[in-house]
């Protein structure tokens, strides 16, 4: 009778936390949810807001960006290297060719860097896709600078006076041969990138399933019309170029 009067005594919400055992002790809270205290205080990964942030507007929106103007510059550049070949009679189609291709390499710069800045601020997206390999990382800030070099050499050799054009020329051709090392590594290791995403934009099957396609294509196309216009503008600056004039 006294056992019972002491149960009984027991208030509600101690009766309905203790075991049914009374040898072994109530289960904890966190045990009654499933899962251990230790368990509990581990922090969730956010794979599922980390995806589809990459799948709108993160790394996969940049990464066609940056694959389809790599295939639009691949084909320009092929063209370009034909004329180097015969620079001297295939002079003025050079020289349009490397016009038509500033925009264009800009907007693969800018693609580029804006990675590479979105990974190095800390991006949750870019930190979860993780950085480029260490060999193009080291080589990727020489491909900018003689990027930049050669194609401002040659624009400048078309508007400096005839005294300067001797070391202008020099600088454009040696930079060519460097830049023509290192774009070599970075085109082979990017070739299987290019080939995966390079027409993702372009293919009604695939565009719509990263949001911005048509952005991008835009981005693209005024970037060719924009090189078309520029090459249009200074073509003509070739006929005095080669009378030295």
């Amino acid at each position: 009778m006294h056992e019972r009067a002491r149960l009984g005594s027991v208030p509600a919400h101690r009766a309905a936390s203790s075991s049914a055992f009374p040898h072994f002790p109530a289960p904890s809270r966190s045990r009654r949810r499933g899962t251990s205290s230790s368990q509990s205080s581990v922090r969730p990964r956010p794979t599922y807001e980390v995806r589809e942030r990459l799948v709108r507007w993160g790394v996969e929106a940049n990464e066609r960006l940056t694959g389809s103007t790599a295939l639009v510059l691949l084909v320009l550049l092929a063209i370009e290297g034909v004329t180097v070949l015969r620079v001297h009679s295939l002079l003025t189609l050079h020289v349009f060719v490397g016009m038509l291709l500033i925009p264009p390499v800009l907007v693969k710069m800018s693609s580029t860097m804006w990675r590479f800045a979105r990974y190095y601020v800390g991006s949750p997206e870019y930190r979860h896709k993780g950085p480029p390999p260490t060999a193009l990382r080291v080589i990727g800030p020489f491909v900018i600078v003689l990027t930049l070099v050669l194609f401002t050499s040659g624009v400048l050799l078309l508007f400096t006076p005839t005294s300067w054009r001797g070391q202008l020329l020099q600088l454009h051709q040696a930079s060519f041969i460097a830049w023509f090392i290192v774009m070599t590594v970075h085109v082979l290791a990017h070739l299987g990138d290019l080939a995966r995403v390079s027409t993702k934009d372009w293919t009604r099957r695939t565009r719509g399933l990263v949001a911005g396609s048509r952005l991008r294509r835009l981005s693209i196309t005024l970037s060719l019309l924009a090189g078309l216009a520029l090459a249009l503008l200074t073509v003509s600056r070739v006929g005095p170029w080669m009378h030295g004039a």
